[in-house]
């Protein structure tokens, strides 16, 4: 199985940087790490090249049952999993949840910082 282009740091800083307001910092252990308002969304872990995010809950029950899908080191008590190239997800199912991710994590954010990004 070929690695989706979405989990190489350039795929997935543009598509990250796509999304409404969205913005990107690497951190950690320069890992490249999308945010909206301040609040991490969604990362690609360089090594070993696993992109985590946040997923509603019965998303989380549904893919971490998936080979290649677990819950997200340090992030699975809030709702995250962490998805390897060798998981069954094409390319266009790992952008789905990653829109999906960024609308719940904005759907986290206070009004008023909602208002302040337009979103």
């Amino acid at each position: 199985m070929t690695h989706p282009l979405i989990m190489h740091r350039p795929g997935f800083e543009a598509f990250i940087l796509s999304l409404p307001r969205a913005t990107l910092v690497r951190q950690w252990r320069d890992d490249s790490v999308g945010k909206i308002g301040g609040k991490v969304f969604a990362l690609l872990d360089r090594d070993p090249g696993d992109i985590w995010l946040k997923v509603s809950d019965m998303a989380y029950e549904l893919l971490t049952e998936l080979d290649g899908i677990r819950p997200a080191p340090y992030f699975a008590r809030a709702g995250w999993v962490a998805i390897s190239a060798e998981s069954p997800l094409s390319e266009d199912e790992i952008k789905a949840y990653l829109v999906e991710a960024h609308r719940l994590v904005t759907l986290r954010l206070t009004r008023k910082a909602r208002a302040e990004l337009g979103l």
